[in-house]
């Protein structure tokens, strides 16, 4: 099993999305500082998982997420404020 996770910094500037076959151990190594892209941001907590069958259709989902549209979607399900 794979999966995709996307996770936002403490101060809620910065979101990561990534894949990996084991999501708090990943978490664990973004947290040590051990991956150059999210370090200056750290600490990260997760905020979304998905679950794929294959890396294929996991990677196929970062690439949406990390795309213009798939940017917006994640400020829409995780920072617009709720229209009552």
């Amino acid at each position: 099993m794979h999966y995709l996770y996307i996770l936002l910094n403490e101060a809620k500037t910065r979101t990561y999305t990534g894949v990996a076959d084991d999501v708090n151990k990943r978490l664990a190594v973004h947290n040590a500082g051990r991956v150059k892209a999210s370090r200056p941001y750290i600490p990260y907590h997760i905020i979304h998982t998905e679950s794929f069958e294959t890396l294929k259709e996991a990677r196929q989902k970062e690439r949406f997420y990390k795309s213009t549209t798939g940017r917006r979607r994640i400020k829409e399900m995780f920072f617009s404020p709720q229209l009552v």
